[in-house]
């Protein structure tokens, strides 16, 4: 099955889901938003795949969501999708919209294979995202990472908000979220953001690619009941969260500061903001 910019690959019960948006360093489209939970889906229901490795190819794992694809209905006050008539209408469409995005970042947690992020270069904004909702996370010496919202006045309403606290503990989480500085890979070890750090990409996939195997090689009954498991006593959180964050942005989204984010990035400068 075809799946806009993604590529996947199998191997001996190890399939790697490769973002293949290279010459946008993997930012995410609406397209390629859309296409990630089909593809999961399609991985999950193949009982010959045990492990799911998820990469970025090219220069990053992914500079998060492709803003100027999302630009013009952001900055105008619509939906993603473009629909709505009245201001219920533009909100109600909007809260759709953050459920659909919900959705295919909580992909890689629902599914019942362990999922294994390969990080190299930027992993900014959407990557924590996708990062955050896998099992197990490996990183390259020159990866990066940010909670990129913040600083383009939205809040994170995918996952973020959601998983960082539980992966990295609830101090390290609000620096990140809070000042959307970018962390190097030595800091994301230091705080338990990534289990690892190698040299480079290459080391990051053959990392990735070991442990995968070694998972593989076990009673998938074994791996995936303790995967349900160990999740469930946290599942009813995250979607409470999920749901309280796309209220809150359904409402408060669309801000003069947003406007004003999307400007500065359009024009390369830095942005003004008026807490409006």
């Amino acid at each position: 099955m075809s799946h806009d910019s993604i590529t996947i690959e199998r191997n001996a019960g190890v399939a790697t889901l490769w973002l293949d948006r290279p010459a946008k360093l993997n930012a995410l489209h609406r397209a390629l938003w859309a296409s990630i939970p089909a593809a999961v889906a399609e991985l999950d229901a193949d009982p010959e795949v045990r492990v799911i490795v998820l990469a970025g190819r090219g220069k990053a794992f992914c500079a998060g969501i492709d803003l100027m694809d999302h630009a013009a209905s952001m900055a105008g006050g619509g939906s993603l999708s473009g629909a709505g008539d009245s201001p219920v209408a533009r909100r109600r469409a909007l809260l759709d919209d953050v459920g659909r995005y919900q959705h295919t970042v909580s992909a890689f947690a629902d599914t019942r294979k362990p999922v294994i992020a390969a990080v190299h270069g930027a992993c900014i904004g959407a990557g924590i995202d996708l990062i955050t909702a896998c099992d197990i996370r490996y990183a390259s010496a020159d990866a990066v990472f940010s909670v990129r919202e913040t600083r383009v006045a939205m809040v994170a309403d995918v996952g973020t908000l959601q998983r960082l606290p539980r992966v990295i503990g609830d101090g390290p989480a609000r620096e990140m979220i809070y000042t959307g500085r970018d962390i190097d890979a030595a800091r994301a070890l230091a705080i338990g953001l990534v289990n690892e750090v190698l040299p480079d990409a290459d080391a990051v996939q053959a990392r990735a690619h070991e442990v995968a195997r070694e998972i593989a090689a076990n009673s998938p009954l074994a791996v995936q009941g303790s995967k349900q498991v160990l999740s469930q006593a946290v599942r009813r959180d995250v979607q409470a969260g999920l749901d309280y964050v796309a209220l809150w942005n359904a409402a408060f989204l669309h801000s003069e500061d947003l406007g004003e984010a999307i400007a500065a990035f359009a024009q390369k400068r830095p942005p003004v903001f008026k807490g409006k």
